[in-house]
């Protein structure tokens, strides 16, 4: 495998970018080497700018789920774009791709679109508070929901893979309303929601939690999470930036039969592009300016080129068969590399998976909970991360994140990849 050209593309990126990257997890430090840079994508597959061509399981970090360059997400874009990149107006666009959010997603009456997922969860947090008239925020360790203030209290995603705790530049008066408690804890759910010298005004929670790597709820975590928020008064926030329309076209929400209060979303609405929404009851959602005292804007929400590539994506997804045959491959998958994962590494590995997202810990397991997740030998998945680089096969950068497989992915693709995979489990077991 070249990396000649990459190298020197990074070294000069570290004098220009801190870090030489614009988001933290891609510089790669956890798995100890250096980034590749990307020249192109297409399909299931992504090339550097070396020459090499790597099987793509990070996918944008999720939303390529129809793979990269989707014929008729290129065209919507295209097509766009003849008409401007962004007028910081109202289009019909906008009003396309909330109807079929709207009506895909069961919680969402209304809908606002922003242009990220930090950007969605901080308004709809916002939202929460100027809603109810309280201040505290519930989250659960590990959960990463953004990197706005309120939310870097023991959080996921980058912040544990880089072995940060918080962050500094949050102040004390913002950390004291956010309480962080374990996900998948039933006791010490009720126990926080019920004091009363909380002011709680809204949990958020992944309800597939995807930044510690892919961990589902216990049976009734989320009915007693939604039945206790209820009774309390107290909004509850699904935060399916990661989960919505990958667990499928109704989220996790639909999948589990739970309907929280307000719902974020992001990744594939926007089709690759940069894009967030949030939305939820009416009576919510009303009280954002201009309708209501609760203030957030954004000069590029509601952008024509992400519209357009949102709308073909979810035109798409809503093809009949499309979630069942992207599950079955990739659950064919899951286990079939599971299997040779324990062959050669026995009780050294396990796996967790929700259709076609999946995260192989390097620990016995189960995985439940940050805890557990964090018992992960994270060497041991550097040594992985690099070994299935060089075979061809590009993962996350990262232990605590999702493996993303696509529509793109072939059956060749797959089988492809166990037999790399396998070779690899055979070098760790050495």
């Amino acid at each position: 495998m070249k990396t000649d050209t990459s190298k020197k593309l990074f070294a000069k990126a570290q004098k220009l970018i801190p870090g030489g990257v614009n988001s933290p997890v891609r510089a790669c430090k956890s798995v100890g080497c250096d980034p590749v840079f990307i020249a192109k994508a297409a399909g299931s597959k992504i090339y550097d700018v070396d020459g090499n061509v790597n099987i793509d399981f990070v996918g944008s970090w999720g939303p390529m789920i129809l793979g990269h360059n989707h014929p008729a997400v290129i065209a919507a874009i295209k097509a766009a774009m003849e008409n401007g990149t962004s007028y910081g107006a109202p289009c019909k666009l906008e009003i396309d791709l909330a109807e079929l959010v709207i009506d895909a997603v069961p919680s969402i009456e209304m809908v606002r679109f922003v242009s990220s997922g930090t950007e969605a969860t901080m308004s709809a947090i916002r939202l929460a508070r100027g809603y109810t008239g309280r201040n505290v925020v519930v989250k659960f360790d590990g959960g990463f929901h953004g990197h706005a203030d309120s939310f870097l209290v023991k959080a996921g995603s980058g912040v544990i893979t880089l072995g940060i705790p918080g962050s500094p530049g949050v102040p004390e008066d913002i950390v004291k309303n956010t309480i962080s408690i374990p996900y998948n804890n039933l006791e010490k759910l009720e126990v926080t929601l019920r004091n009363p010298d909380l002011d709680i005004a809204c949990v958020i929670i992944e309800p597939i939690a995807g930044n510690m790597g892919v961990i589902q709820p216990r049976p009734g975590f989320l009915e007693k999470l939604r039945e206790l928020t209820r009774e309390l008064g107290i909004v509850l926030i699904f935060d399916e930036v990661i989960s919505g329309f990958r667990a499928g076209l109704g989220g996790a929400q639909a999948k589990f039969g739970i309907t929280p209060d307000l719902t974020c979303l992001g990744k594939i609405i926007g089709g690759g592009l940069p894009v967030g929404a949030y939305g939820g009851k009416r009576q919510i959602m009303e009280m954002i300016a201009p309708l209501g005292p609760v203030y957030q804007a954004g000069t590029l929400s509601g952008n024509p080129l992400a519209m357009a590539a949102g709308k073909a994506t979810l035109a798409e997804l809503a093809t009949p068969g499309f979630y069942e045959e992207l599950d079955r491959k990739a659950i064919e998958f899951g286990t079939e590399l599971l299997s040779l994962a324990r062959k050669h590494l026995g009780d050294k590995v396990c796996m967790n998976q929700v259709g076609s997202v999946l995260t192989l810990f390097f620990t016995e397991g189960p995985v439940t909970d940050f805890d557990s997740a964090m018992k992960s030998d994270t060497e041991m998945y550097g040594r992985y991360y690099r070994e299935m680089l060089k075979e061809g096969v590009y993962l996350a950068p990262a232990q605590f994140e999702g493996m993303f497989i696509s529509a793109a992915h072939t059956a060749e693709d797959l089988e492809t990849t166990l037999k790399k995979a396998e070779s690899v489990f055979i070098k760790l077991a050495e």
